[in-house]
């Protein structure tokens, strides 16, 4: 069954060994426009959390803070216990667009990165081992050598994964990286993600306004909102852990349920869920 815990996320006990992502009371706006303010979360390490929220509330704003993508106006963000101020290297984005390099075949995209600055130096055996590695976990072995052109959304979306994947994060970011695929290919990406995060021992920051993707994904659920209306700043005003069994398909009634009470919030908030 599921079990509904406290509304901020920041109350939740976990020792500071178990934690891969902190962000504490931050707040990031735009001149005189606050797009959220005193928000405060954790990732521990090897947990899936889904950022919730329907458009415009700044969950994809605040990814884009906790990955050191933008930078807050006051407050703290950690990984793995240290300050991050700017991309760390064991810490791995997916976006809604794949953005393969089209005149790279699937093996170099999924390389794309390695050999970055700030990436830790390894060598060509070990590299392409990891390559190799990702693309048969993301289920493309066969299709190494194929062009962008030549592949589908999902099997877009799957070289995008893998290029995350061969950096053996501790930690995904993940921005809607479903939103743009066809039903049966979203719910095949999202069970693959699930069962490559567990694999990888991987933690995972997923940012969805799609209710039902984060009650098939999550271990926790982070509903974010404008308290104040669609003029107020965003926060982070409810949260959810989930012990529900997956595949969570099987349990409809608790599945129903939760889903229900997230609806509920979503109206109190007087914002709506895409």
């Amino acid at each position: 069954m599921m079990t509904q815990v406290s509304s901020q996320a920041s109350s939740h006990a976990s020792g500071i060994g178990d934690v891969a992502l902190e962000g504490r009371h931050l707040h990031f706006g735009y001149g005189q426009r606050k797009i959220f303010e005193d928000v405060s979360l954790q990732v521990r390490k090897r947990e899936i959390v889904c950022l919730l929220g329907g458009s415009g509330c700044g969950k994809s704003t605040l990814l884009r803070v906790l990955a050191g993508l933008a930078e807050q106006q006051q407050g703290e963000v950690s990984f793995l216990g240290k300050p991050l101020d700017a991309p760390h290297p064991r810490a791995a984005l997916v976006f809604q667009q794949a953005s393969l390099l089209p005149w790279l075949n699937v093996t170099e995209n999924a390389g794309f990165g390695l050999d970055f600055a700030r990436q830790p130096a390894i060598d060509k055996a070990t590299r392409a081992q990891r390559i190799a590695v990702a693309l048969e976990a993301v289920g493309l072995k066969g299709h190494e050598h194929a062009y962008p052109a030549q592949l589908s959304g999902g099997m877009a979306q799957r070289v995008a994964l893998a290029r995350a994947l061969a950096r053996e994060p501790e930690l995904l970011f993940a921005d809607e990286p479903f939103s743009a695929l066809d039903a049966i290919t979203r719910a095949g990406m999202q069970s693959l993600l699930v069962e490559l995060v567990h694999r990888w021992q991987s933690a995972v920051l997923l940012v969805t306004h799609d209710i039902d993707e984060a009650i098939l994904v999550a271990d926790r659920i982070l509903l974010m909102g404008r308290e104040a209306g669609q003029d107020g700043p965003g926060r982070i005003v409810r949260e959810w852990a989930l012990d529900i069994p997956r595949p969570r398909e099987a349990h409809s009634s608790d599945v129903v349920e939760l889903r229900m009470q997230i609806l509920a919030a979503l109206r109190n908030l007087q914002i709506t869920a895409d």
